[in-house]
Order: structure tokens, then sequence, then C-alpha cells
């Protein structure tokens, strides 16, 4: 009898993709989501590759849609032996209004209920023969995966870390819907500052840039202002130059932010670096079954297959805002049309896609203009 699964949370992201894979490994899976509407994609893609895939409503925070939900599962599969529970964090709003300290505990709360061992106030110091030494002693492992994040790049290419700092603050003049970017490459060369909600009176105002004192920068946008308090200051690198060149480097795993999978446009990774866990994860898990090494390159291989062509387009993009100055900018801001602004306002989170910073900077609303800074190397964004 064929097995069946269930994947919650599964109109994007990491439920979607579980889908997709457990679709392809032949079980019938049950694709659910609050809004059955945003089911269309995999609906598609599902029809196109005949995979065994139905796409149901519900909600887990509804008992009655979760009841309904099982039922059906139950009559059209006979059974469930796979629960992908992806929507079941009970942390409501949006998600920078979740505290780092509770997605830590999330976090490690399910790594122990699958067998990890928790350790903290412990750090790497350097591969061994059979694993590696920490603070606390040898451990011996077959593979280590590095996710430190972007202090480990430090020693590997300074060129592409920025500083970086940012306030969450209440204020009267935050408004939810409405994100600001501000650009000028003289207080913030290389990069920009941000205002982004999180909830109206309630967000993050930040800056990056190379070689400025971003503590002072920010306290230089919020000069003028009334009426804020500010709740945290976060102080960090940011890495912008794209992907490393391998992930894979003997027996250790490169993952995250460590393995430059964050998006050179705004250094947003979310995502990407998240399916670079799960690229990860498999390749291990394949790798601990046959010891074949080949198993561990997949990971690779995937994750450039799949976000690949997107960030070579945003570090070009990103070559492009290094190199013009303020003058460039604001002529390129004077020919941006209502339709690029439309396409930009749609999109009230801050990771815009590429083609939204691209739209921002006027290179498909003002061509000409664009051309004389970059010449035919235009081309390459549209290949």
């Amino acid at each position: 009898m064929q097995k069946v699964a269930l994947v919650t949370g599964s109109s994007s992201g990491i439920g979607f993709e579980a889908c997709l894979e457990l679709a392809k490994d032949g079980y019938h899976t049950f694709a659910s989501m609050r809004d059955i509407k945003k089911g269309e994609e995999i609906e598609a893609i599902a029809k196109k590759e005949n995979l065994p895939i139905d796409v149901i409503q519900l909600d887990v925070d509804n008992e009655e849609s979760i009841v309904s939900a099982i039922k059906k599962i139950v009559s059209d599969g006979g059974r469930l032996d796979v629960l992908v529970n992806n929507a079941g964090y009970g942390q409501f709003g949006c998600t920078e209004d979740v505290s780092v300290d509770s997605f830590r505990k999330q976090i490690a709360f399910q790594a122990q209920k699958n067998g990890a061992v928790i350790k903290v106030k412990t750090s790497f110091q350097e591969i061994t023969d059979t694993g590696i030494r920490t603070n606390e002693g040898k451990i011996d492992c077959k593979i280590f995966v590095d996710a430190r994040g972007v202090s480990s790049l430090i020693h590997k290419d300074r060129a592409g870390i920025l500083s970086s700092a940012q306030y969450e603050i209440y204020a009267d003049w935050i408004h939810k819907g409405q994100v600001k970017v501000m650009f000028d490459q003289e207080k913030y060369p290389g990069f920009f500052a941000w205002i982004i909600p999180s909830n109206e009176g309630k967000g993050k105002v930040g800056v990056a840039g190379r070689g400025i004192n971003v503590a002072e920068a920010l306290d230089e946008i919020l000069e003028g202002k009334e009426n804020y308090s500010i709740i945290r200051k976060i102080f960090a690198p940011i890495w912008i130059k794209g992907p490393i060149e391998n992930f894979v480097e003997g027996k250790t795993i490169i993952v995250g932010d460590a393995a430059g999978q964050a998006k050179p446009t705004t250094a947003g990774g979310i995502f990407t670096s998240g399916m670079g866990g799960v690229y990860a994860g498999q390749a291990i898990s394949k790798f601990l079954k046959t010891n074949n090494r080949s198993e561990l390159l997949e990971y690779q291989k995937k994750w450039i297959d799949r976000f690949g062509k997107e960030f070579e387009k945003q570090i070009f993009a990103r070559k492009m805002l290094e190199r013009i100055d303020n003058q460039t900018i604001n002529k390129l801001f004077k020919s941006i049309t209502p339709e690029i602004t439309k396409d930009i306002s749609e999109k009230d989170d801050f990771d815009f896609h590429t083609s939204s910073i691209i739209k921002l900077l006027g290179m498909k609303g003002s061509i000409k203009t664009a051309q004389t800074l970059i010449g035919g190397e235009l081309k390459k964004l549209w290949r």
C-alpha cells in the first residue's frame, strides 16, 4: 500500500519543498494550507510532473479544520504514515516580532526531541583526525556542519563583509506596510539604510555600508525625529559577495551565512540559507548510509541549481550599485515609471526579489541611463 504524508504550511517555503520531495519519493502527499487558493502553484507542478499531491485546507489553529482534514486524509489515503508539522509552532505575529531567544529555544527543542545533544558555551577550535576539538575537549564525528555565520568568513575575504547596525524602535512615524529604503553613496557606500515596520508604530531602523561608523550613521538618521524609544540595538557584520567557492571542505559541511548563502542585494537569507540546511541534511543522510563522498557534493549542486542564476544577477546588480554616485542615483530615480513603483509597492517586505532591486535602480525603466554606467554588460542580467 502506498505510504501517505501530510505537510502543513505547504503554500510556500520549506513546506512547499517538503511536499515535492515526499511526492517524488513515492508518498501520496497531502499539501495543507489555510488559504487553499495559494495551492495553485504546487498543483500545477504536481500535474506537470505527475506527482501524487492533493491540496487540502487546514488551519492548525482551528480544531474543526484539523478534524475535517484528517477525516479526508483517512478517507482518501486510508492511513497517515508521515506528518511534517511545518506550520505547527505557536508563535503569533510577523516573523520579525519573534525574539531570537524564542526562535533558538524552539530550534533547540526540536533538535533535542530528535536525538541531538545540546551544548551551550561550547566553541569550535579546530578539525582533528577523528572529529573536532572544542573548548571542552574532543568530539568524534564523521561530519562537522559549520553554521557559525559571517564570523567564519572574516579570515577568508574581508572585502565581502560590511558593517551593519539595526535598532528595534517604537515610534509614531513608523507605519505598517511602509518600507523605506535610503540610498546615499556618501553616507552608506555600497549599501543603504532602511526602516522596516513590523507593526503600526513598531519596526527596525538599520544601516550598512563600507568603511563607515554604523552607530553614528544610525544616530544621524534618528536625529531630529521625535517620539521614539529604542528597544534593542544589534551590531553585526553582513556578507554581500554571494556563495563561497566550496560548501564542502573535507569533513566540513558549510551552510547558511558561513557559506555565503545570504542575498548579495539585501543580505537577507532566511529562505536561501534554510534551503541550504535542507540540502545539506539530505546529502549528509545519504553519505552516512553509503559512505560515498559524492553524495556530499550533491548539496552544493542542488543549491546552485536552485539559486545560482538568481545570485549571479544580484551580484551584478550589487556591482552596479557600488559604481554609481548620488547624482546618477537621482537620475535613475527620476526615470522610474508608475509600473516600477507599483511593482515595488506590492511587495510589503524588505527582502525584495532581484527584479525589484533592479527596477528600483531604474534598469528596466531607464535602459539608456543604465547603459551609460555598464554598457553591454547589462545583457548579462536578462540571460
